[in-house]
């Protein structure tokens, strides 16, 4: 796919900027897209796109056309982290969590596909994250949202198959990107919480564990094998060796071990 046209979401900073640049080094013309207005990057032409504006997402992807005629690759990328206890989240923090990452997905995936249906293929990649399969104490919206992608992942794969599309995950783990400083706190888990001390240990423990990982490449050589594959998998975990174990072994583990290990580690009991 070295002449393919690629939309990259979320692409100003993080994993989307590394996945940007590195397919637009080996993989053809790339479109990165962020909220406001960006500096277009090297190789790569920013464009401006609010996923949670289907309006905006509409704009972005007629630009793509206008300039390339054609859209072959999706990245869907786009999105952010709230941590906090579950009842120190109210109704419209989590909602905007899932407008974002999950439906943000669903309105770039609605605008592409009669284009990829009417080219006769394509390639979708969305991003999700090992939180979408494992969840985490103090990330629970932030984990739903993702294993909603992980559903829909798997339903738009078998509905779009028959026109060529193919519909993979991208299942980072932690890696040193612009999210962690991006993360919100829930308005209510201040002081006054009875949450406040675990959720701030746990998140302190998560924040660690990203920064500790500052090479994205793995990451963007699994999105290149993704796009050089026939028949690419529907699910690419790229992470530690035991985190990858751990999602391996957890459908297998009883369910009160894998709640003492998420324990353990994030200090949350």
């Amino acid at each position: 796919m070295s002449e393919a046209v690629i939309l990259v979401t979320g692409a100003s900073s993080g994993l989307g900027k590394a996945i940007a640049n590195g397919l637009a080094t080996s993989h053809g013309r790339v479109f990165g897209t962020s909220r406001r207005p960006a500096t277009d990057g090297g190789p790569l032409t920013m464009l401006v796109m609010d996923v949670d504006d289907q309006t905006s997402v509409n704009a972005a992807v007629q630009t793509i056309l206008e300039q390339a005629g054609r859209i072959d690759v999706v990245v869907n990328n786009a999105g952010y982290g709230i941590a906090g206890a579950i009842e120190d989240t109210t109704p419209e923090e989590a909602a905007a969590q899932l407008a974002t990452n999950f439906l943000g997905t669903h309105r770039v995936c609605r605008a592409v596909l009669p284009l990829m249906r009417a080219q006769g293929g394509g390639r979708i990649v969305n991003v999700s994250s090992l939180a979408g399969l494992i969840p985490l104490p103090f990330q629970a919206f932030y984990s739903a949202s993702k294993f909603a992608i992980e559903a829909y992942s798997e339903a738009l794969r078998i509905e779009t198959r028959p026109f060529g599309i193919h519909v993979s995950l991208l299942e980072p783990g932690d890696y040193a990107t612009g999210f962690t400083g991006h993360r919100r706190m829930t308005a209510q888990s201040g002081l006054a919480s009875a949450y406040h001390a675990r959720a701030l240990r746990a998140v302190a423990i998560m924040a660690r564990d990203e920064q500790a990982n500052p090479n994205l490449e793995p990451v963007v050589r699994t999105v290149r094998r993704i796009l050089d594959a026939p028949r690419p998998r529907l699910r690419y975990p790229t992470a530690t060796a035991v985190q990858r174990a751990l999602v391996t072994l957890e459908p297998f583990l009883p369910a009160a071990l894998v709640e003492k290990l998420l324990t353990a580690t994030y200090q949350a009991g």
